[in-house]
């Protein structure tokens, strides 16, 4: 499995790749069908190399970059993105604000540490993976989406209430650690005064 060089399109979500974690990466064809613009870290450079995938930037250390010169070369064109004391999230998200992507696919993020998002989603729209779970944000507190007869989760502040509105009624009910709702297929609307994420699974 490997990826092609062409002119990166903005328009298309970058990968933001921050796992190496087996069952995370095998979320990686589908997600690398538009040649998007591929971001790794140092912790996770080489486990993606060995999957075939052209990468593009490396988020490492000085120090990482020093050691690892030659990645330079073998992964041609290929650039590093320096990170000092944010972390290779911060420093990824940054880097592509500074280029005008406007979107970006996160492999793998904690739903828990979702706060950290949230100063970049007026510029961005991201979408971010977790144990086989795809989440999307609520970005305005007000999410419609068509779903089939699934299971979803609803993640967000504990304590937060949202509304559900479906054909067949409309409830309130407050987020805890882990809200799965049971949806029938059709026009689902959930609502909050604030951000909050729905997850599906992949």
């Amino acid at each position: 499995m490997s990826s092609h060089h062409f002119v990166k399109d903005q328009q298309e979500p970058a990968l933001l790749v921050l796992t190496d974690e087996i069952a995370a990466t095998d979320l990686l064809p589908s997600l690398l069908e538009w040649v998007p613009l591929v971001l790794v870290t140092q912790q996770n450079v080489h486990k993606i190399m060995s999957l075939g995938i052209k990468i593009d930037g490396i988020i490492a250390d000085k120090e990482f970059q020093d050691d690892n010169a030659i990645l330079l070369e073998e992964q041609y064109p290929v650039f590093y993105i320096t990170v000092e004391k944010e972390s290779f999230l911060t420093a990824g998200l940054k880097y592509l604000l500074l280029k005008n992507h406007k979107a970006v696919n996160i492999l793998s993020f904690d739903p828990l540490d979702s706060e950290q998002l949230n100063p970049y989603m007026p510029e961005m729209d991201i979408v971010f993976f977790n144990s086989g779970i795809r989440y999307f944000p609520a970005k305005n507190g007000k999410i419609k989406k068509w779903l089939p007869n699934c299971s979803i989760q609803v993640h967000g502040r504990e304590g937060q209430f949202v509304e559900h509105q479906s054909s067949s009624g409309a409830d309130v009910f407050p987020i805890t650690y882990a809200t799965f709702l049971e949806v029938e297929e059709g026009l689902q609307t959930f609502s909050s005064n604030e951000l909050f994420w729905l997850g599906t699974f992949v």
